[in-house]
Order: C-alpha cells, then sequence, then structure tokens
C-alpha cells in the first residue's frame, strides 16, 4: 500500500503528529510525509491512502491548507481512501465559555477536511479525528503522539 500524508503545521504540533502517523503508515517508501507548503503537482497520485491534516485556527484548517483544499479538482481523489486530522485544545482547556460555545457550535478542523477529500471523491475510510495540545502554542498533550499511531494503524485495519 502507498500512503500520503499531507500536513501544514504553525508551532510544530501537527507536524509531530503527521510524522508519528506516517511512521506508522509504514516505511518512507511506503508512506511519504510533506508539508502542504512543499507540495508539487499532485503527488497523490498513484496512492491508495491519502491522510491530510492541519491545526484548527479559528475553528477551520490553515489558509494554506484550506487554499489546497479548494484546489482539488472534482473527482481527482476518486478511488483513494481518505482521512482527516487537525491539532486542537480540548473544549475542556478553555477558559471561556464564550469560546467554548463557540468551538461546540463552529468545531474544528478536521471535519471541513474531511468534507472536501469527500468533495473530491476520497473514500473517507475513519471519523475525523482530532490530537490535543496544552496550549495554543502547544506542546502536544501525554500520550498523543502514540495516540496518533494508534489511530493510523487503525485506517491500515480498515482499510
Amino acid at each position: 500500500m502507498k500512503a500520503l500524508v499531507i500536513y501544514d503545521s504553525v508551532f510544530g504540533n501537527t507536524g509531530q503528529i503527521a510524522l508519528a502517523i506516517g511512521g506508522a503508515l509504514g516505511t518512507p517508501d511506503e508512506a511519504g510525509i510533506i508539508q502542504v507548503s512543499k507540495l508539487s503537482a499532485e503527488p497523490w497520485k498513484g496512492m491508495d491512502l491519502l491522510v491530510v491534516g492541519s491545526p484548527t485556527r479559528g475553528f477551520r484548517p490553515t489558509d494554506a491548507l484550506a487554499e489546497f483544499l479548494k484546489s482539488l479538482p472534482p473527482e481527482s481523489l476518486n478511488g483513494i481512501r481518505v482521512a482527516a486530522f487537525d491539532t486542537r485544545l480540548a473544549v475542556e482547556d478553555i477558559d471561556s465559555s464564550a469560546v467554548r460555545f463557540i468551538v461546540k457550535t463552529g468545531g474544528y478542523a478536521a471535519k471541513p477536511i474531511a468534507e472536501r477529500l469527500k468533495k473530491a471523491g476520497g473514500d473517507l475510510i475513519v471519523p475525523p479525528e482530532g490530537f490535543f495540545v496544552q496550549d495554543t502554542e502547544g506542546p502536544l498533550k501525554e500520550g498523543e503522539l502514540q495516540r496518533a499511531a494508534d489511530w493510523a494503524k487503525s485506517i491500515l485495519a480498515a482499510g
């Protein structure tokens, strides 16, 4: 199986998660990992699995990742299994009740990433997943790298 993990990262946390996911999906020959700013033309061609992730910024993915997702032509991911993830603050870690309410209604980045991947023809094989940071700039909460690797293994099992 050939897999590709495309991600964006602001403070490095999402990059760490992407590396954990890619490492659990296979060797570097089997599972590529690339930051969205370094993409060349359609690197997902010939892939069996595409995993895409972003930090949650204003309840959505980063601008760079959102632009990438918007640029995906319809049906460009036909026949490719897809999965989506984000990094985020846990609702219980948000001090402001107003922001907690907005997060509960507005959500996180993984769901809109998954929707865009499906819109481009991808076959979403697991629900979107979120990995937790301790604060806006991180670090990741303890155990999240292992949880990311375990999630990647669940993707393999689902595929």
